[in-house]
């Protein structure tokens, strides 16, 4: 148990913090092509733990590791700072404002990158799934499991991928059609499955869950998928992949968001760091193809939210740029710190907000 926390913590770390350490270094790029000085580039929030200053930036890790932040010249930002904008060429403010919203769009294009560059490594190191002549995906018809989906009652009873089912209540499964049959005909039943661990030979007491199919009607389920037959792409057929894969989860994150903001979907349904840990744990435990897809959903979903219209976040700050540029007129310095601190209230509400839901559902 202790060793699979500090796993967890590990590798949320890990996968967090360098998908941050890419966002930030996005910005950072940007603010160096475009001769802006970058007092600080930190991987963590302050307070500072040890650094190294290299020419007038100060690269640092700091002690609370899930975070990391580029502080530009002249930037009035969460920092809060308006003696730091002094009207000095290097600095963020004294910029044109195409050159302001290219270094803030930096961060989130960075992830977008990343996102592309691991949605296209699924198919090329580890394929696609191969089609029938009528559009079905084939898998082997053996009764082993490919996938455990989180929070599923398959994950809660502790399968894992590669486990075989090799029998329901004593009924011996030997094809994966059999299985399902078993489990669809059971909603909200308990039944015992007698499982094969390389050598290894158990049972589980496992409550099926009720889920509607296609078609409406309720059918028993348990989360789990089957071991799908892969073919793997060449390069090119990844890349398109990756794009695809790509548009077609932003666009539904931004779907969500947009519920969200209209009403027809719960703020119970947000999630923070809490769940992002037990679900990097689950899929890292699922294996290196639903791993890494994990990775570029969650790079996809940072470099979105950061281009949300919210105070303190990139999206803020170019709807404050295209306003100025519209209007031809810079926004009083105090404005902006006014803006900035009506965000950080905001963001404060909504992190706790987050970190209750978390807690409640970790806890149910």
């Amino acid at each position: 148990m202790g060793s699979d926390i500090f796993g967890m913590i590990f590798y949320t770390i890990l996968v967090l913090g360098g998908l941050i350490f890419v966002h930030e270094l996005g910005h950072h790029l940007a603010a160096k092509i475009s001769g802006i000085r970058v007092e600080r580039f930190s991987i963590g929030y302050p307070p500072r733990a040890f650094g190294y200053k290299w020419g007038e930036t100060d690269y640092c890790i700091s002690w609370v590791p899930l975070g990391g932040y580029c502080k530009m010249a002249g930037m009035i930002d969460e920092s809060l700072d308006p003696e730091g904008v002094k009207g000095e060429p290097w600095e963020f403010m004294s910029k044109p404002i195409p050159i302001k919203m290219f270094t803030l769009f930096a961060g989130p294009f960075a992830n977008f990158v990343v996102a592309v560059l691991l949605f296209s490594s699924v198919p090329f190191f580890y394929g696609t799934p191969v089609l029938d002549a009528e559009g079905n995906t084939l898998f082997d018809e053996a009764n082993r499991i490919g996938l455990v989906m989180p929070e599923e009652p398959a994950f809660e009873a502790g399968l894992l991928p590669g486990d075989e089912v090799v029998s329901i209540d004593g009924v011996q499964i030997n094809k994966w059609d059999e299985m399902r049959g078993h489990i669809y005909n059971r909603p909200e039943e308990t039944a015992v499955f007698g499982i094969k661990r390389g050598n290894d030979l158990f049972t589980k007491e496992i409550i099926i869950a009720a889920k509607p199919d296609e078609s409406g009607n309720i059918r028993g389920a348990i989360g789990i998928l089957p071991d799908f037959i892969y073919e793997k792409a060449d390069f090119v057929t990844s890349v398109e992949q990756g794009f695809r894969d790509t548009y077609g989860y932003g666009a539904l994150m931004l779907n969500t968001i947009k519920n969200l903001v209209v009403g027809q979907e719960s703020m119970k349904n947000l999630g923070g760091p809490i769940i992002i840990a037990k679900y990097t744990n689950d899929f890292r435990k699922s294996g290196g193809r639903y791993f890494l897809f994990f990775i570029a959903f969650l790079s996809l979903n940072l470099g979105l939210l950061n281009l949300l219209p919210m105070p303190v976040l990139d999206g803020g700050h170019l709807v404050i740029l295209s306003l100025e540029g519209i209007f031809r007129k810079e926004l009083p310095i105090k404005a902006k710190l006014v803006i900035q601190q009506i965000g950080m209230a905001i963001l404060l509400v909504l992190i706790v907000v987050i970190f209750y839901n978390d807690i409640m559902r970790v806890a149910s």
